[in-house]
């Protein structure tokens, strides 16, 4: 059973991925992330983090799961999946992605769908794998990548599906910091909201929601099309 922790403090909403395993992705992690989500903005929150466990951020879909799926209940996860991804990625409060270990696919799209993120070194591995598993990117994937992968590194990303160590992902831009533990890493993203919520918050989300909502409201349109 998936299992996210929230928690909320000195105007900071926390979410903390931590299923005793991979964090792998289903519709009742979507769910319960949305459910955080909800609360943090309930609690008027200036700045959410996401945080994994130690050596995984996320894997992912539960991929396990995913062939026991009905056609119905495939298509509840995918589109919990796009319509989650994107509300993050809209999210109109500052977002912070605490990359603890392994990010693929699902967990690379959640890391690259946050404003800021810090990286744990370690031997790991970001990676978006759909092209060796044979799974068409959907628009919205496409688009939420763009935000966390820089132009000349997108073939290379998307179409070879190459894994980046933490290290190669800070020297190419698809994370801002690199540190040591997860300690530090929960740090960094204190330091950093810190300065979030300095930000003017009706500034801050009409003007995220300008740059950002147009082009989700465009993607989600497609997702009765791009359904595999």
């Amino acid at each position: 059973m998936p299992t996210l922790d929230y928690s909320y403090a000195d105007g900071v909403a926390r979410i903390v991925l931590d299923d005793g395993k991979v964090n792998a992705m289903s519709t009742e992690l979507f769910k319960q992330m949305n459910a955080c989500l909800d609360r943090a903005l309930a609690d008027e929150a200036g700045a959410v983090v996401f945080c994994g466990r130690e050596d995984f951020f996320s894997a992912g879909l539960n991929v396990k799961l995913m062939p026991t799926l009905s056609a119905g209940e495939r298509r509840e996860m995918s589109d919990a999946f796009a319509r989650t991804m994107l509300r993050i990625y809209a999210l109109e409060v500052p977002t912070v992605a605490v990359v603890t270990g392994h990010a693929i696919a699902g967990g690379a799209l959640l890391a690259f769908a946050c404003d800021h993120r810090v990286a744990v070194d370690g031997a790991y591995r970001l990676q978006m794998n759909e092209m060796l598993i044979g799974l068409p990117l959907p628009g919205w994937a496409v688009l939420i990548c763009e935000h966390g992968i820089a132009p000349a590194e997108r073939t290379a990303a998307l179409l070879h599906a190459r894994a980046y160590s933490p290290g190669e992902a800070l020297r190419l831009g698809m994370v801002h910091e690199l540190v040591p533990d997860i300690g530090a890493g929960l740090d960094a993203a204190g330091r950093m909201t810190a300065e979030m919520l300095k930000l003017d918050r009706n500034a801050y989300a009409v003007t995220k929601r300008r740059m950002r909502q147009p082009a989700a409201d465009r993607v989600l349109a497609l997702l009765d099309d791009e359904h595999v």
